[in-house]
């Protein structure tokens, strides 16, 4: 036998091609064959690439150049040349026109008869039902790994994916670095712009090492993964892995993303310590500040920070002075003098607290079993829902966005019921620290960091700062005799209640007014 063949070799990266020989084995195996069959090969064809749809450009080069000139193949297997329904049916077209003189396998019989053809069709036809078949038994794998709680794909920053158990790890230098991401945006004090710098300066940069865009860095703040929940196949999924942000500081965050819609562009010109605190007082418009320099005759400069209504009301006309911002400090700095802790109040407040503490025995099974019984009610309906969804009485848009409102809920929930159960008796510590800070108000004041100064003033009156006439004051319509009870209810801060406590009672002694009979301790209401 003197024809000439042209050899084809294939291999995938695919999990099809798994248990197929190298390319190199192949060679090696059709070479021998050739030398056996005395056939003569007058070019080899070798390719890296799938056989599951058609497009593979050094197999077409091969069957153009049959179509035009003739010839005959060799190759390991008829799924080397097609896995394909148009792959296989060009090979069997090109025999049936002759142009394909004959096909040699050494591992499968088939020459150019009716029945060599017919046998290949088979064999083509085994090739891609085994491709499809495979198809589907890798998608209802991954299908059950996720009903299991297992995200089946490459985890995101902050967390690794173990191949030894096939599972995700939390990366536990680089989750806590996204904990305090998070928790930077949530106060409401950080654009996107400090976020993907944060990130990049702890080692969070793009696979090409460049500091991570906008739009990723607001997709890391808006991924339910950190939380717990997975999104797959449109729709979410509850993860087995262990969560690295709180349901509530990752709620806080959207709630951010939300209010914004587009990353914050300040000017570059708008350093001014005390800008976004103060409102005006007569149009309700916020108090900006600008720079001033005065250049005198005799040569010397002056630089001076005014602070003014932006008068940006169309439907009053501000006629509010500006102050300059050293008067704007000093009058500040006396506001938050005037609500520091006494130093009886401080004493008392802490004797309290740790006779509360160590006395505390109050239970929370109720409200946790109470919680229980709702995420009970959750998992029918969501057992429901999917039961619906199976029998076709409900869309998939539906079934999907109603998935994703009942798994927000439930996620929720377990974390109320963690918090309970560990964090019930949690508070002491943190109050303390807030009792020394309210003590430490003088010293603030009397800081030279004005940034400093307002994030405190910030806490202490919220946005209830006015100017008026070149004064700063609260704004009027405080708590009355009876409401510091509802303020703690409605979740006033504790900054709050001190103003408040001030306002009512002055420098009275702490004894002299009325505490309630519970005690210091927070109360916990059920939601």
């Amino acid at each position: 036998m003197n024809e000439k063949f042209f050899l084809y070799a294939r291999k995938s990266t695919d999990v099809e091609d798994k248990q197929v020989l190298s390319i190199e084995a192949q060679l090696t195996e059709l070479r021998e064959y050739a030398k056996r069959e005395n056939i003569e090969i007058s070019a080899e064809f070798i390719e890296k690439q799938s056989a599951k749809v058609p497009g593979r450009p050094i197999f077409n080069k091969l069957l153009n150049d049959i179509e035009k000139f003739g010839g005959n193949i060799l190759a390991w297997h008829p799924d080397r040349l097609a896995r394909n329904s148009v792959d296989g049916g060009r090979v069997i077209y090109l025999l049936d026109t002759e142009k394909l003189a004959s096909i040699k396998f050494p591992t499968f019989w088939c020459d150019s008869t009716s029945q060599g053809k017919f046998m290949l069709n088979m064999a083509f036809g085994q090739s891609k039902y085994y491709v499809d078949s495979l198809s589907e038994n890798t998608k209802r794998g991954l299908r059950q790994k996720v009903r299991n709680g297992d995200y089946p794909s490459q985890a995101p920053v902050g967390y690794i994916n173990d191949s030894r158990y096939k599972s995700i790890v939390v990366d536990k230098k680089k989750s806590k670095i996204i904990r305090l991401a998070f928790e930077k945006y949530a106060k409401g004090e950080s654009r996107l712009e400090d976020i993907s710098n944060f990130l990049a300066k702890n080692g969070i940069v793009s696979r090409g090492g460049k500091i991570i865009s906008k739009t990723r860095a607001s997709f890391i703040l808006s991924n339910p993964f950190y939380i717990g929940l997975f999104k797959y196949g449109g729709e979410r999924h509850e993860g087995k892995y262990e969560p690295i942000v709180s349901k509530k500081l990752f709620d806080k965050a959207q709630e951010i993303l939300k209010l914004r819609g587009k990353p914050d562009r300040k000017s570059k010109n708008e350093p001014q310590p005390f800008c976004g605190l103060i409102s005006c007082a007569s149009c309700g418009m916020m108090i900006t500040g600008e720079y001033k320099v005065k250049k005198q005759k005799n040569g010397n400069v002056h630089n001076y920070t005014y602070y003014h209504c932006t008068k940006k009301n169309k439907n009053i006309k501000c006629s509010e002075p500006c102050i300059r911002e050293e008067e704007l400090n000093r009058q500040l700095s006396s506001l938050i003098k005037s609500v520091s802790l006494p130093q009886d109040w401080a004493e008392e407040l802490l004797k309290m607290a740790e006779k509360d503490f160590k006395n505390s025995a109050q239970s929370n099974s109720a409200c946790v079993k109470e919680k229980q019984n709702k995420i009970s009610s959750l998992s029918q309906k969501l057992e429901r829902l999917l039961n619906g969804y199976l029998e076709q009485d409900i869309e998939q848009e539906i079934y999907r966005a109603e998935k994703g409102k009942l798994l927000l809920q439930k996620k929720s929930l377990e974390e109320e019921i963690y918090n309970l159960s560990h964090k019930q008796n949690n508070w002491l510590e943190p109050m303390k620290e807030w009792i020394k800070d309210a003590q430490n108000l003088n010293g603030i004041a009397r800081d030279t960091d004005l940034f400093a100064k307002k994030v405190k003033a910030k806490e202490i009156f919220g946005s209830n700062l006015l100017l008026q006439n070149k004064t700063v004051r609260p704004a009027e319509g405080g708590a009355t005799q009876n409401s510091l009870n509802s303020l703690a209810k409605t979740g006033e801060t504790a900054w709050a209640l001190l103003r408040n406590a001030h306002s009512l009672f002055l420098s009275k002694p702490f004894s002299s007014f009325k505490v309630r009979d519970t005690g210091v301790e927070p109360v916990t209401f059920a939601v």
